[in-house]
């Protein structure tokens, strides 16, 4: 892989800037057997432009319904979802796909759906440019532009298909970055990578990220993924469980006043048992009644 540039000043006019992320109180239900399943609690992420975050977990705690509903293909059941300036939950379902095809750029799991197989790199981010420009939003680059930027010349005219997995997942950032979009969405860029492959993929994201400023979000059920990046979420059960800043673990209290304990905490404290709170000038304690309360 050729060395990345890694400065907007090598690539003038090339300034996409990241776009602030503004979840406040979001619960999400679907249908199952002809139930309502609750997959969101009440989540509220706070994400500003130009970051970098990872949403870690594992499956089914909600990581995922975050996601698409941060990428406008799902509008929550109850709160807010904001994208910049744009209520996504207020918007046709035509305006948010108008968006996506600029602004937000969304990298499903898996390469399938992301590349046309039997098109070499070059052609897909063409064909990627070419949906922006319907909607009015003309790429700051030529295809090979962009690869060249990203390290990338070398695979530009070799089939997706003849590439190793780990090359076809740089490939999608590449062609998800070929908008210029202001928000990058990627849900588990790094699944089934060893992990000099997942590092690379990683890579690569910071550098769209520093270059262009571009937001990125992730979800990843890997924790060494997730350390590469300054700041994680954790969702547990459709609830924001912490929060990780370089290296710093932290639990978070939601818009309810609810805090999620860590796992190993609640060994402590299991489901229903009663505590006393304790405040100290500089912390709050949390204790077990003794057997005479």
């Amino acid at each position: 892989m050729m060395s990345l540039r890694t400065s907007p000043d090598e690539n003038p006019g090339v300034a996409a800037g990241g776009v602030g992320v503004h979840l406040l109180g979001v619960v999400h239900l679907y249908r199952q057997s002809g139930s309502d399943v609750v997959a969101l609690r009440g989540i509220d992420i706070d994400i500003g432009p130009g970051e970098m975050v990872a949403l870690l977990g594992p499956s089914g705690m909600g990581k995922t319904t975050v996601l698409r509903l941060m990428a406008g293909l799902l509008k929550p059941s109850a709160g807010v979802v904001k994208v910049g300036a744009h209520d996504l939950g207020r918007m046709s379902a035509l305006e948010r796909r108008e968006l996506r095809a600029g602004d937000i750029s969304f990298m499903v799991q898996g390469t399938g759906a992301n590349l046309l197989p039997f098109a070499t790199p070059t052609q897909n981010i063409w064909f990627a440019q070419h949906g922006a420009k319907a909607n009015g939003k003309t790429p700051p680059w030529l295809p090979d532009q962009l690869l060249d930027m990203l390290g990338l010349r070398d695979v530009a005219s070799t089939p997706v298909s003849d590439l190793p997995l780990g090359l076809k997942q740089q490939v999608s950032v590449a062609t998800c970055a070929a908008t210029a979009p202001r928000l990058l969405l990627a849900d588990e860029p790094t699944a089934q990578l060893p992990n000099d492959a997942s590092g690379n993929v990683v890579g690569l994201l910071q550098h769209v990220n520093a270059v262009l400023g571009t937001t990125i979000v992730i979800v990843t059920h890997d924790p060494s993924v997730a350390a590469l990046f300054p700041r994680t979420v954790t969702i547990r059960d459709g609830r924001v469980g912490s929060e990780g800043r370089r290296g710093e673990e932290y639990a978070v209290v939601d818009g309810s006043g609810s805090i999620q304990l860590p796992p190993d905490v609640l060994e402590s404290f299991p489901p229903n048992t009663r505590v006393r709170v304790i405040r100290r000038p500089d912390r709050v304690e949390l204790r077990r009644p003794g057997p005479e309360e």
